[in-house]
């Protein structure tokens, strides 16, 4: 078979991209296996991957619970000002915070939605009263306790 030569991947790199989403632990032997090429030409293919971004890390997927971090939470952030410096202040804040897992700015009642872990109601109450609502600009909060995780970092559909 031969190798894709051009930034987009072919049916090959879809196919290596596919079994590393669903298992990043495979060995190279094992992925080539998968998709049906030689180990030379895999690892090259994945190497590739790698170096032009189609893959961006590999990390193992931890229990929160297990490490003490049971209460998942979401929060609607609204600014008091939509400008370029207040969102580069807000985002540099928050991407200091290793609470917060994800920040998405979004459009719609919120400038930003944030989704964090902590042990409990009471460490949330402590981080909202001393870090989230000191954040350069926030107005308004809005808090959602998460019930149950229905669906959670589900695998990529191409």
């Amino acid at each position: 078979m031969e190798e894709s030569s051009n930034a987009d991947p072919d049916r090959i790199d879809l196919k290596i991209l596919r079994a590393l989403q669903s298992d990043g632990r495979l060995t190279n032997a094992e992925l080539a296996s998968r998709v049906g090429v030689s180990a030379a030409t895999c690892h090259r293919r994945t190497q590739r991957l790698f170096d032009l971004g189609y893959v961006t890390g590999v990390r193992a997927a931890i229990n929160p619970s297990a490490v003490g971090l049971g209460a998942l939470v979401m929060v609607g952030v609204v600014l008091d000002r939509s400008t370029p410096e207040s969102f580069a202040a807000f985002e540099g804040a928050v991407n200091a915070m290793k609470e917060v897992l994800d920040c998405q700015l979004v459009a719609g009642d919120f400038d930003y939605l944030l989704k964090i872990r902590v042990r409990d109601m009471s460490d949330f109450n402590k981080l909202h009263g001393q870090k989230l609502i000191a954040l350069p600009g926030v107005r308004q909060t809005r808090t959602f306790f998460v019930m149950r995780e229905v669906k959670e970092n589900g695998s990529l559909a191409f």
